[in-house]
């Protein structure tokens, strides 16, 4: 089997947008002038690392290749690959069609705080294992969510 592809979003995921205020750990920077501070977590940068060693990490965000020039270079992460999304705005159901198009018929696993019925249904439909991480954006990504999908890539066939 082929190595997994792995969907790594960034706002609500990296960046937990929904915290009332900045989490211990998380430092904060206007990477966008005008539109208010994202926040970031420098520990996450060896997870990030993690889980590129374990599959073909994208990003899988609306930040496009600002993913890697701005969140990304902040963090001090080599570029990854960017799943191409519709122009913003756009509705979180039209994640699914360009998710589908980079995942084709490999495993997949996708960490999003904002997985959709369509994103759930067409999860369901594969043939090849899918794993989907919902993330609560008041609270961001875990270490438990890392060990989640890297245990789940380690258990896949081949």
């Amino acid at each position: 089997m082929s190595r997994p592809v792995l969907l790594l979003d960034l706002d609500g995921v990296l960046n937990p947008f929904a915290a009332s205020s900045c989490p211990d750990g998380y430092l904060e920077r206007e990477f966008y002038p005008g539109e208010g501070p994202e926040r970031y977590c420098p520990a996450h940068a060896p997870w990030i690392t993690e889980l590129a060693e374990a599959g073909e990490l994208y990003w899988a965000s609306a930040w496009g290749e600002d993913a890697n020039t701005l969140y990304g270079s902040a963090l001090g992460l080599d570029p990854l690959p960017v799943v191409p999304f519709p122009p913003l705005p756009f509705p979180p159901e039209a994640k699914v069609s360009s998710v589908a198009r980079v995942a084709s018929d490999r495993p997949l696993a996708w960490i999003d705080d904002n997985h959709t019925e369509a994103g759930r249904r067409w999860a369901a439909e594969r043939s090849a294992p899918t794993l989907l991480v919902p993330i609560d954006s008041a609270i961001g990504w875990t270490r438990a969510d890392v060990d989640r999908v890297l245990a789940w890539a380690a258990g896949l066939p081949g």
